[in-house]
């Protein structure tokens, strides 16, 4: 398991109905990955999912349950969703699905994404991944429970993404947004 810390009082990207600094009020909490991409084991296992089979094994469900007891994330979130992918639309919804089931709370797909956008790590640089997130997100606040929520995806890298769906979600009215990533991109936690 490992924490990242979040990206907050960092400028967002003015086509997702805001701008300026993120404010503690649009901030995630500090998000977890599961393991490092390609590492032995968990890594191995995410990319061979990802790339060779479209399918993330019920043994990562079953990794993230045991990293989310530990984790104990305060307060406990009361459902999931899951980043959307243009390219691989099932692949994350899928594995979201089957990990709140297993924690027994609701799975909500509410997070849409508005317009195709290169992946995040074509962008050189920190103020280029902000950008290319501009207008990518959005959700219909009606469908957005108030509640703390798991906010998955496969892969943390910028951080840049869970930065901006999390505000999306808490400008939605979600108390709190915990970003869980299957795999780490890179060990940098700055």
């Amino acid at each position: 398991m490992m924490p990242w810390c979040r990206r907050c009082h960092r400028e967002l990207p003015k086509g997702i109905g805001f701008s300026g600094r993120i404010t503690d009020a649009l901030c995630a909490q500090e998000g977890r990955a599961l393991c490092l991409w390609r590492d032995a084991g968990w890594g191995r296992m995410v990319a061979e999912g990802k790339y060779e089979h479209g399918f993330f094994n019920d043994e990562l469900v079953g990794a993230c349950i045991e990293m989310i007891q530990q984790w104990s994330p305060e307060p406990s979130p009361e459902w999931v969703t899951c980043i959307p992918s243009l390219n691989r639309p099932e692949l994350v919804p899928g594995f979201a699905q089957r990990l709140a089931k297993a924690m027994g709370i609701p799975f909500n797909d509410c997070i849409r994404k508005a317009k195709a956008n290169p992946p995040q790590k074509e962008m050189q640089n920190s103020f280029q991944q902000a950008h290319n997130l501009d207008g990518v997100f959005m959700v219909d606040p009606a469908t957005v429970p108030k509640g703390p929520c798991l906010l998955i995806d496969d892969m943390v890298d910028s951080r840049w993404t869970f930065t901006v769906a999390a505000a999306v979600l808490r400008k939605a009215g979600c108390s709190a947004v915990f970003p869980l990533a299957l795999a780490l991109n890179s060990p940098r936690m700055d």
